[in-house]
Order: structure tokens, then C-alpha cells, then sequence
């Protein structure tokens, strides 16, 4: 589609992803390049210059000491928090198998980490356990609705215990623990045992005193409060069990060797000195920062009323915020904040590939939640400005979603009298949109001009946000139904139907009763009208028995003549690079061969087919391209085959059924493994070139409408977005020869459009590598 380029490009960053790094500060940056140009010495060599940077590692020692309250306690500079863990983890196991050794009981330990720990923790902990023989159990101890620890559960584990690993502020939630009543409950059951507390996310964010507790070892990260990336230090209580993670030429004491990262150094100090206040730059306090974060909830509120915050502000720091939109996934929003320039993550950054959150999956909050979290952290560097630009960007970004009628702006829309004159603001919407809910697909055609509307395949997933389009924009819904009763899901068909179709009587599958009739080739067919098409009923059992497909066609005017089928709704009879499975107990594989010769004799060779399922992300298939990798399925449409054959092989095929992938029951036999095309890859420099060389070629940005309306190339005039993509190719099926270039946020989404594209016989098709995350205006 396309929508009014009346938007200024690029926009501004607001970076709201702090707890995974931050940018490092301008007179952190300037120390670092010093020492680089100027300061450059070794902090081992004795001459001037090795003593001018020693002096620089041993302020920067100084200064850590004061900010986390070491006393005595040792201060070693590391190359960051995972390397701190690592040699936390190791010199308590070292001296624990010691003890060990000298013992003849065959008592059972544990190793205890908190379960909403970050993950460097337990693999850490795992890895040791097997290098070292310790061979202990390894457990997690359980954390409260709010992110607490189980202080029960410490108390009854921890006496068998060889070591203990919490956390002091949770990367994910902004979660803090009560130091002071852990050491309690820790020391009054285990005196002796060592006990790490992994401190990265409370520096700069709370007060830290650790030589008050007994806590013994404690790693810092410089990169999540402004300084490089390879620089942390980790903090040493006074006579703790102490072995060297890395041993070499005895820097740091002979603690942690290897010529110490002086620039890292240096802007560490900086940070430091602002800590300190002893710089002419300081950070915002704590009492504004908390401030900051009510203006962010309260444009958050505004922009998402439904949102659902997953952790208490009572016991959290001020720069972390972690919640869920009900409808919407973490990948959605995350799209959504993307291209409103908003960086925020899913979770940490450090499982960003993770679907779902393992701290709020801890903390026993819903499925859902965990599924679309989103987190949104900011440091003490943030700004008032920067906050109120944040906070409008947001209410923008949310905004869209109702311009894409993905949301409903009940502020503004009576839902119970919606009309034409409400919708006039919204972008249009005609022909065929498909949804997907892991590998299943749900499809939606609409008729523009009569405003009618028909469901296909309903899945529970999209019956919110399907539910707010036909409201939003005021379609007449004719019918929603099933092509078969589905074994992998439920249908939301009969909640769908109860509100908008409540007088509508139906069979089981949500099929009109009293529909008209037409006769085809001989054979009488039911159907429904849907502006100026029709949608044509056909019975094609074998995958179940009651499997029927949904045939959008031209209006038939002449029963002898062939149909003109735009889009075929098989259901699980033919699928992307498979044939539906037939052997449940309602399956038939006799059926199955005389509805394959049936559908070829209706929709021939080219007409999309756009089935229930597709679990490679292909989108869509014709006959054509299917009997090109397919062999039986092109034995069958070929006449190749009888029945007895064709049931015999199906029977072997369906043997080698996956029954599950993941969490679905796969409803397809699988021919092979998926093929994916090979497609054009362009990066910024040789698109510019392809672009002047070629004045035909059409620039297409497939991202959703919403993100597309927010920032987009102007050079990329066309929005063609993944759900629309089957409507795409059918409008452009007499164009194959035309060159198209896709892009999207990252260039994952045009890659799979594109060889999806090349696959049905687009010669030309490209995308752009790395999408608009790697491409300069």
C-alpha cells in the first residue's frame, strides 16, 4: 500500500535499552583516547611513562574501593562481569574441593544460584562443577511474584551448600534483594559458605556498602554505566578463598595477570569521578530518576491502556521497567519501538533469540506475559529532554497501531455505532491478509468496495486483534469458518461467530446454511458472495473426513467454462513443499488422491493456494511450483499413480511424520528438507549503484503498515507488508520479470519475502542485507 510520505527521516534516537549497554560518555571517551595518543605507557614498565599510567590504575583502584565500600577488601580489574563470575565461581570451588578431599563422608552438597540470576551464573556454575569433579547438585532457588528470594528455601538448603550465587539488581526487571536480610539467613545457617552477589545492575542505582556484608565476591561491568565494553573489576572480601582465573606475567598482584586495558581504565575513572562528585559533570539523582520513570509509565498508560507491568515498582530500581501489551508479542512492539528509533529489548539482550522470559517464567507470571515482555532501562546519564521526546514517541508509536487498526482509540470510537466517516482516517485495507500463529495461518479477505469480510481457519492467537479490524474499520462479516476440525489447535470460530454472526445458522464448520447453489463440470457447489466474487465450497476429505476447501473465484458464468480462482483455502491438503497428513482416525489417503484430482481440476495449475499451516515461511504455493519439488504429488496430478499405489506410499510418508515441532503437531508430510532460494543481497553502496543503473526497479519496504507510517526511506515508496504479501504476489502475477528490492528492520523479514517471491518465479528479486539497522538514508 501507499501511504502520504509527510514524515521527516530519520528520526532522532531515544535508547531505552541501558541495562544491555550504554554509550560511553564524552569525557569517558576523551580520557580513554588520551591514553591512547598520550598516556600510553605500561603500568608494569618503571620509566615516566609506565609510571604516569600506573598512577591511573591505582586512582581508579582507589576510587572503586570508595564507591562499593571494600575497606579492606580487594579491588581486581577484570575484562568485565562474566570474567568476574568465572573467577568468583572458580576460587570458591578450588577451595571447596580441598576440603573435599580431605573428607570420607559421602555427603551430598548443592551449588545455590537464584532462579532469576542471569544466565553467566548457573552455566558458569555448571562448567566448573564438571572441570573441577566437584559434582555437586546444582540448584535454583525459588523467587516470589515479586522477584524475592525464598529465604525458607535458603535456610533449609544452604547448610549443604558449598557455595551460593544471587544477584543484587535483576537485569531484567530492575528487581532488587534485601542484602542485609540475605546475609542474615545465609550466616545463620552457613557460616562458612562463600557467597557471590553479582552486582552489575546496581552501580550507579543503589548504595553499596560491602564490607559491611558477607558477602565475598561481588563483579562489576563498566559498559552498562557508560564506560567501553572489556573493562569491569570485581570486588575480593578480605581473606576470602582466592585462585587466579588467568595466570601469566603476576598483574594485579599476581591476581589476574595480562597488561591491564589502561583507556578502559581511564574512562572508568571518569565514570567514578561523576560517582564521587568530583567531576564538573554528575548524574541525575536517584530521587529524579524515580521521576523519570512515573512520566514513562504514565505515556505508557496513555499510549497502551490494557498494558500490564510485570515486577513492583515498590522493590525495583528506578531504571528498569519490564511489561506486556496484551495482543501484541515482544517482537511486535519491539518492531513498533524500532521504527519509531525507541531502542528497548525482549528480555536480556544476552538471550535476546529467547521467546520467552526465564525470570518472569520464575516469578510465575502468566504464559503471556513472559512471551511478549518487553523491557525498558535507562541510566543515571538520562535526561529531562531526552525523557519528554521518549514519552511523546511513545504515545506516536501507539498511535500508529491505531491507524493500522490494531488497536482501537476508545477514547474516539464508539464501538457500537462505527461507520464509514470513522474510519476515513484509517489506511485502507482490500483482498487478502493472512495471519500466523507459529506455523499456522488464519485468512482474511475483504471486499472494499461492499465492505464484506470472511475469516478462514480461525486461530485463537488473532481472534483479539482480528476482532478490532472488523470493528475498527466497520467490515460486514459474512462468515468465519473451518476447513476442518483442526487436531494441532482450537478454533475461536464459535466466540468469533457469537458476536458478530449471532443469528447466523451454520454447520459445525461455520458454513452458511441456505447458501446459493451453481453447478460446475457437472457437479452442484454451494457458495457465498462476497462483493464481486464468489467463495466456492468443495469437499476434499483424506486428511480428515470432514476437510472441505474454500475456492475464491470470478463469478460462474458458464458451467462448462474453467474457473478463474484468485486464492484456494485447502486447509492441510496441500501444503508448502508437503501433502497433508492421513492417518488419524478420520483420515482417508483413497480420498486424499480423488480430492488432489479434484482441486486440479477446479484451480489448475497457478492459482495461490493458501493453506492452514506453513512452518517454513513460505507464505504460499500454486500446483506448478508444488509438482516441481513434490514427486508424489506430481504422480498423482499426473495420472501416474492409482489410488492403491498412492495409498501405499502415503502410508510409508506418513510414518515418517515429526508428530510434534516444538509445542505443534505437525498436520503435514514433509516431502525433504525445506530448500531455501538464493536471492540477490544489496547493502547500502551497491543498492545506490543498482538504483541509477536501473530506472524500472521498484524499491519495496514489507514491513507492517504501522512501522512503515513511522520513519521509512523515501526512496522505498511502496508498503507491501509480510501479511499482505500472498495479495502481492497475486496482483503481480503477470509482472515475474519486473526487479524488486525488499527491505525491512533487519533484512530477516525481506529475505524470507524475497525467496519466497523467487520461489513462485519472480526472476528479479533482491533485499537489502541488514535492512534498514545497517542502511543509511
Amino acid at each position: 500500500m501507499n501511504l502520504p510520505k509527510n514524515i521527516q527521516q530519520p528520526l532522532s534516537l531515544i535508547y531505552l535499552d541501558a541495562n544491555a549497554t550504554t554509550q560511553v560518555l564524552p569525557q569517558a571517551a576523551s580520557a580513554a583516547l588520551s591514553t591512547m595518543e598520550t598516556l600510553f605507557g605500561n603500568p608494569s614498565s618503571s620509566h615516566i611513562s609506565g609510571l604516569q599510567a600506573k598512577q591511573i590504575v591505582d586512582k581508579t583502584r582507589q576510587q572503586a574501593k570508595r564507591i562499593v565500600g571494600a575497606a579492606e577488601g580487594k579491588i581486581i580489574f577484570t575484562s568485565g562481569a562474566t570474567e568476574g563470575i568465572q573467577t568468583a565461581i572458580l576460587s570458591a570451588l578450588v577451595n571447596v574441593k580441598k576440603t573435599l578431599n580431605k573428607s570420607l563422608n559421602n555427603k551430598s552438597y548443592s551449588l545455590l544460584y537464584g532462579a532469576t540470576e542471569h544466565k553467566a551464573v548457573p552455566e558458569s556454575l555448571k562448567h566448573w562443577n564438571k572441570i573441577l569433579e566437584i559434582n555437586a547438585e546444582i540448584k535454583a532457588i525459588p523467587v516470589d511474584e515479586k522477584g524475592r528470594l525464598d529465604l525458607e528455601f535458603i535456610a533449609k538448603e544452604v547448610p549443604n551448600a558449598l557455595m551460593i550465587c544471587t544477584m543484587a539488581v535483576n537485569n531484567e526487571t530492575g528487581v532488587y534483594q534485601d542484602i542485609s536480610l540475605l546475609d542474615q539467613t545465609i550466616r545463620a545457617n552457613n557460616p562458612n559458605i562463600a557467597w557471590m552477589v553479582d552486582c552489575v545492575q546496581a552501580l550507579g542505582k543503589t548504595d553499596l556498602v560491602l564490607a559491611q556484608t558477607s558477602i565475598d565476591y561481588a563483579p562489576f561491568s563498566g559498559h552498562k554505566l557508560y564506560a567501553p565494553k572489556g573493562i569491569g573489576f570485581m570486588y575480593v572480601k578480605e581473606k576470602a578463598p582466592f585462585t587466579a582465573f588467568i595466570a601469566g606475567g603476576g598483574q594485579e598482584s599476581g591476581l589476574r595477570s595480562g597488561t591491564e586495558n589502561l583507556p578502559g581504565l581511564a574512562a572508568l575513572s571518569e565514570i567514578f569521578s561523576m560517582l564521587l562528585g568530583e567531576s564538573e559533570a554528575s548524574f541525575t539523582p536517584i530521587k529524579t530518576l524515580h521521576l523519570y520513570r512515573q512520566q514513562l509509565v504514565s505515556a505508557l498508560t496513555q499510549a497502551f491502556p490494557e498494558i500490564t507491568f510485570n515486577h513492583s515498582f515498590e522493590n525495583s530500581v528506578a531504571t528498569t521497567l519490564n511489561f506486556a501489551i496484551p495482543g501484541f508479542s515482544s517482537k511486535e512492539i519491539m518492531d513498533l519501538f524500532d521504527a519509531a528509533n525507541i531502542r528497548v529489548s525482549s528480555g536480556s539482550a544476552c538471550s535476546s533469540k529467547v521467546t520467552r522470559s526465564f525470570v518472569l517464567d520464575a516469578m510465575g507470571l502468566p504464559a503471556w506475559q513472559s512471551e511478549s515482555a518487553i523491557r525498558m532501562s535507562f541510566g543515571p546519564a538520562m535526561t529531562q529532554t531526552e525523557i519528554d521526546i521518549a514519552c511523546s514517541r511513545i504515545v506516536s508509536a501507539a498511535q500508529a497501531l491505531v491507524q493500522s487498526c490494531l488497536t482501537l482509540d476508545k477514547k474516539n470510537i464508539d464501538t457500537q455505532t462505527m461507520n464509514t466517516s470513522s474510519t476515513t482516517n484509517k489506511t485502507e485495507l482490500d483482498g487478502l491478509v493472512q495471519f500466523k500463529a507459529g506455523g499456522s495461518c488464519s485468512w482474511l479477505y475483504v471486499d472494499k468496495k461492499t465492505r464484506s469480510a470472511v475469516f478462514i481457519d480461525p486461530l485463537s492467537e488473532v481472534s483479539e486483534r482480528l476482532q478490532t479490524l472488523l470493528t475498527c474499520r466497520g467490515l460486514n462479516l459474512v462468515a468465519v469458518i473451518d476447513t476442518h476440525g483442526h487436531a494441532d489447535h482450537k478454533s475461536c470460530r464459535n466466540g468469533i461467530a457469537k458476536k458478530f454472526l449471532a443469528e447466523q445458522q451454520t454447520d459445525y464448520l461455520g458454513w452458511p446454511a441456505g447458501a446459493q447453489t451453481t453447478t460446475i463440470h457437472g457437479q452442484t457447489f454451494q457458495y457465498l458472495i462476497l462483493g464481486d466474487k464468489w467463495l466456492i465450497k468443495v469437499a476434499t476429505p483424506g486428511h480428515t473426513d470432514d476437510s472441505m476447501s474454500l475456492l475464491l473465484c470470478d463469478p460462474v458464468t458458464d458451467s462448462a467454462e474453467k474457473l478463474q480462482v484468485h486464492y484456494a483455502f485447502c486447509g492441510d491438503l496441500i501444503l508448502m513443499d508437503s501433502i497433508g497428513r492421513s492417518n488419524f482416525s478420520t483420515s482417508s489417503a483413497p480420498a486424499m488422491y480423488s480430492s488432489l484430482k479434484l482441486m486440479k481440476s477446479l484451480i489448475g495449475n497457478n492459482s495461490l493456494i493458501c493453506p492452514s499451516h506453513d512452518y517454513h515461511n513460505e507464505f504460499t504455493t500454486c500446483l506448478e511450483t508444488e509438482m516441481t519439488r513434490n514427486s508424489l504429488l506430481r504422480q498423482v496430478i499426473n495420472s501416474e499413480i492409482d489410488i492403491e499405489e498412492f495409498t501405499s506410499k502415503k502410508i510409508k510418508m506418513d510414518k515418517d511424520i515429526i508428530n510434534e515441532s516444538g509445542s505443534e503437531i505437525m498436520c503435514g508430510a514433509l516431502i525433504g528438507a525445506c530448500q531455501k532460494v538464493v536471492v540477490r543481497e544489496y547493502d547500502s553502496v551497491s543498492l545506490t549503484k543498482a538504483v541509477k543503473k536501473s530506472s524500472d526497479m521498484k524499491l519495496i519496504d514489507i514491513r507492517e503498515p504501522h512501522e512503515y507510517a513511522l520513519q521509512h526511506d523515501e526512496k522505498f515508496t511502496s508498503n507491501v507488508p509480510l501479511t499482505r504479501l500472498v495479495q502481492f504476489v497475486k496482483e503481480q502475477q503477470q509482472n515475474k520479470e519486473q526487479e524488486f528490492v525488499l527491505v525491512c528492520r533487519s533484512g530477516g523479514r525481506s529475505q524470507l519475502a524475497a525467496q519466497a517471491l523467487a520461489r513462485l518465479g519472480f526472476e528479479n528479486v533482491g533485499h537489502l542485507k541488514g535492512g534498514y539497522a545497517l542502511h543509511q538514508y
